[in-house]
């Protein structure tokens, strides 16, 4: 399977019906622990419910097309859409997702921490 059929436009996401989650980030470092939170968000999901990504677009190493294409690889997320802030904020209303869990702290702190590492292994 072409997992980029998971990315969806805004519009063709407000169709989606049924049990939805939401996750909203901006997915520039995939990390472990960026892993297990989708894992938890899924796990609250009944069956059959969808689990939808919202790449933001403030990253800092891969373009969002690029993290939207990482994220729509992973077997647990169902959907992705790109998006800005406020039009994620209201996606998540329109399909009344439970939870929305923003990730967008962790993944700059993440982000932050690889920067780090890169700088003091090039002294």
């Amino acid at each position: 399977m072409d997992t980029r059929q998971k990315i969806l436009t805004l519009d063709q996401a407000r169709q989606l019906s049924g049990a939805a989650a939401m996750a909203i980030g901006a997915f520039d470092v995939l990390r472990a622990s960026t892993i297990r939170e989708l894992q938890n968000v899924r796990s609250q999901l009944p069956e059959g419910g969808i689990l939808l990504v919202v790449v933001l677009a403030d990253g800092v190493f891969l373009t969002q097309e690029a993290r939207a294409e990482l994220a729509a690889a992973l077997r647990m997320v169902d959907y992705v859409v790109t998006a800005e802030g406020e039009a994620a904020d209201r996606l998540g209303e329109s399909l009344k997702c439970s939870p929305i869990v923003r990730l967008s702290e962790g993944d700059a702190q993440r982000s932050r921490e690889l920067k780090e590492h890169v700088r003091g292994r090039q002294k």
